[in-house]
């Protein structure tokens, strides 16, 4: 019953309908029948089109509404935003690096060579200058052309300024109607866009806002990225290339499609031509040059200083935060495209960095090589750092997330997959075939380092270089601390001489047992013993057992205290053995402590960030560089040179850092310090010129990395490499040549008194008769062969 009703009154309703249908075309039948032929075509004609133009109208209410997205406004068209990247300069005014979101510079049209504009203009809009944003002849052109006669080499109908507006402001879908709906955004935008700039500040837009695949927008990345060279120098043909792009930037890519990307740039040539751009001579002869690039990829990992910018990064995100744009919003690093000035030179950044490299090759060369001769040696430091290592990859954590059991996981993680490496041979990245278990064995084998250098007077950061490959190794040794050894024991006689202890005090060398320190029994490195040394002695040979009852002399304490004072942030431990260099201080503070010595005593202010600018000019924050007229006093001046002194005796006085005269040839005043951890851990070198302070540090990322050879690891022959490479490419770089002509100040002649201290010290001819005698030429970058050259220790056997 139920289903028949339903079925009864739908055959009602139905009928009823039909009724109502009859009924009105009886009534239209009648109208028509009452018409003329005129009124009836009259009638046919405009009801569609007032249907037509009703729809439209509803169309353009939906449109100007922001039914299809937001329409900019005038106000929003004169502050448009282009993700703009920022940049980084150093002193001599040279880009150093960029933070970007996306990969964009901007140029002003005078920045544009001619043949980039020429080459748009008769590629994309021959009658830009001629018309007000919308080229209704182009679209007569693309109607005829395009869609009756099916011919591709006709062009599209949007002008430059309608390109701009889709650059600007992204198509969107919209269903069936997604080309209509932008196409009438397009139009709104672009001509709101031609009654606010010029068409000169309209192609400037257009050129900064064009996407040239990947990560590069704009014209002026694009110079640099496939030419290596500013929009200003582009050629013909070079232009030609990059505009070509336009229609398909992968299928015209260059480097991917070099072919396709030649005959592109033939077209686009003879349409230069054919505008009158180029001559019909110049056309031929540009058409047959082979296809030249210069192809220069860079990221946040390439270019100069990357270490360096990381860290400016996060002091500049602190920096911003205490500015707001003139509108109240904060400044953003990534798309406000600010201007960044900073104290380092490129030149000396260019030298630290090659320095690192070359001898960095050479120190994981030797490093292999001594491991080849340790029997049952583990040059990764061992198995339970490599499974440690294993379990934090993230290859791992992937595997274990998938729910693998250990043998699953152990079978993976052994199998060879495709991967890039950083290969330490070549200083760059490398495809191959490796197992993610030696891929882990490799990395841990990679020694790091950590390079500084700063103008002590000042305290401006020069050079900065945090490690051997920032896109691979992103921690940054400038900053991470790491046992000092040896190379704190110019703080130790610094001290000394402070509280009044003679230069000339002479100190036993005795392996002594301290029974306070339960037992403590410092030692010399090579276990020689014997003679008496004094301060200068003791720090050119690096004696530990002197050092041990200086500091017992003077006071731990105070030790500490001019540590701190010299520039040291990290904490001190309360306990003798700092005398040794058993604390952990970063290279950075090491080299202000440096500085300080090389500044006479008065401790400078390490800086780098000078300026912050916008886009266009204007000055955010000037940071104001620390007055050297308030830089305090760590040191007497008087003491501070007689430490200079004795470290320039470290280098000419048959010192530990002996080395830098004999093996690498530095010229020029060079006062320095060797320094080597416990078991070869950590190998250091800082020293200064009368020009500026530097250092070095060479070791494992962790500890259980090592060279097993103290001649090997020692500080000598990792770091004072790198440092020595460094001066000998400063002083031949013309700039700096005459760096290595300056001296420092000679201390007066009361002073020099004080320092003669009447020792017999051993000359270059007894030194190698005693190497013979005993068969062994390695000093050792902490121990003496014998007690710095004193009658005692010469003549008594026992004791030498």
């Amino acid at each position: 019953m139920q289903n028949f009703y339903v079925e009864y009154n739908w055959e009602q309703l139905s009928g009823k309908a039909m009724a109502t249908v009859n009924r009105w075309q009886k009534k239209m039948i009648e109208v028509l029948a009452g018409l003329s032929l005129q009124q009836k075509i009259l009638l046919f004609a405009g009801v569609p089109f007032a249907a037509s133009v009703l729809a439209f109208g509803v169309f353009l209410a939906f449109l100007f509404s922001g039914s299809f997205g937001p329409i900019p406004t005038y106000q929003d068209l004169k502050n448009i935003n282009q993700n703009l990247a920022s940049e980084v300069y150093s002193s001599d005014g040279v880009l150093l690096g960029r933070y970007y979101i996306e990969n964009r510079l901007p140029a002003e049209l005078d920045e544009m060579s001619p043949n980039i504009i020429h080459a748009a203009l008769a590629t994309e809009d021959s009658r830009f200058y001629d018309h007000s944003g919308i080229d209704y002849r182009a679209w007569g052109r693309v109607f005829v052309k395009s869609i009756l006669m099916q011919r591709d080499e006709s062009g599209g109908g949007s002008t430059i300024t309608q390109q701009l507006a889709k650059n600007l402001y992204p198509r969107q879908r919209f269903w069936f109607f997604s080309i209509p709906v932008n196409k009438a955004r397009e139009i709104v935008i672009a001509k709101r866009l031609e009654k606010i700039y010029t068409k000169d500040e309209i192609m400037a837009l257009y050129l900064n806002t064009i996407s040239f695949s990947g990560n590069v927008f704009g014209i002026k990345v694009a110079a640099l990225r496939f030419f290596d060279k500013s929009p200003c120098d582009l050629t013909p043909e070079e232009a030609a290339v990059l505009i070509g792009m336009l229609k398909a930037t992968t299928a015209y890519h260059p480097l991917i499609n070099p072919e396709r990307s030649t005959g592109r740039r033939n077209t686009v040539l003879a349409l230069m031509e054919r505008q009158g751009f180029l001559t019909k001579n110049e056309l031929d002869s540009l058409m047959q040059l082979p296809l030249k690039l210069k192809y220069n990829v860079r990221t946040h990992n390439d270019g100069v200083a990357t270490y360096f910018r990381e860290h400016l990064r996060l002091q500049l995100e602190a920096e911003l935060k205490k500015y707001t744009k003139p509108d109240g919003s904060a400044y953003n690093l990534y798309t406000d495209g600010l201007k960044i000035y900073t104290t380092l030179d490129s030149r000396l950044q260019r030298h630290a960095e090659k320095a690192v490299e070359d001898e960095m090759r050479k120190i994981q060369a030797s490093y292999y090589k001594h491991f080849n001769k340790v029997k049952d040696g583990i040059p990764y430091g061992s198995e339970s750092l490599l499974r440690q290592q294993i379990r934090t990859s993230e290859r791992y954590r992937v595997l274990k997330g998938q729910g693998l059991s250990a043998a699953a996981i152990d079978s993976a993680m052994s199998r060879p997959v495709a991967m890039t490496i950083f290969d330490w041979k070549t200083g760059s990245d490398k495809d191959t075939l490796l197992s993610p278990l030696d891929s882990v064995k490799y990395y841990l084998t990679l020694l790091s380092t950590g390079f500084l250098a700063a103008e002590p007077k000042t305290g401006r950061i020069l050079a900065w270089v945090g490690g051997t490959n920032f896109k691979h190794l992103k921690f940054d040794h400038v900053k991470s601390r790491r046992q000092v050894g040896s190379t704190l024991k110019p703080v130790l006689y610094a001290q000394a001489l402070e509280s009044g202890i003679s230069p000339c005090k002479h100190y036993p060398n005795e392996h002594i047992v301290y029974d306070k320190f339960d037992g403590w029994a410092p030692r010399n490195i090579n276990e020689r013993y014997g003679g008496y040394y004094n301060m200068e002695g003791a720090l050119k040979k690096s004696i530990n057992t002197i050092a041990v009852q200086v500091i017992l002399e003077v006071g731990v304490g105070k030790v500490i205290d001019l540590a701190k004072k010299m520039g040291v942030t990290s904490p001190i431990p309360h306990e003798a053995g700092i005398a040794l260099g058993a604390v952990d201080i970063s290279l950075y503070d090491m080299v202000n402590v440096f500085s300080t010595l090389a500044n006479n005593g008065i401790h400078p202010e390490l800086h780098s960030l000078l300026r912050i600018e916008t886009a266009d000019g204007k000055t955010i924050t000037e940071i104001n560089p620390p007055n050297p007229d308030d830089f305090y006093r760590a040191l007497s001046e008087k003491n501070a040179g007689i430490i200079t002194y004795m470290l320039t005796r470290v280098v000419d006085g048959g010192g530990t850092a002996t080395p830098l005269r004999s093996k690498y040839k530095v010229k020029g005043a060079v006062a320095a310090k060797t320094g080597t951890s416990n078991d070869n851990r950590d190998g250091w070198f800082f020293g200064f010129t009368p020009k500026m302070a530097f250092g070095a540090w060479v070791g494992g990322e962790h500890q259980a990395v090592r060279f097993h050879e103290t001649k090997l690891g020692q500080g000598s022959s990792t770091a004072m490499p790198i440092c020595a490479d460094f001066l000998n490419r400063v002083y031949d770089d013309p700039k700096f040549k005459d760096w290595q002509k300056n001296y420092f100040p000679e201390l007066d002649s009361l002073t020099m008194d004080e320092l003669d201290c009447y020792e017999v010290e051993v000359d270059s001819i007894l030194q190698d008769t005693l190497i013979k005698i005993t068969g062994d030429d390695d000093l050792g970058d902490e121990e003496p062969r014998m007690g710095s050259g004193t009658i005692l220790g010469i003549l008594d056997p026992e004791k030498g």
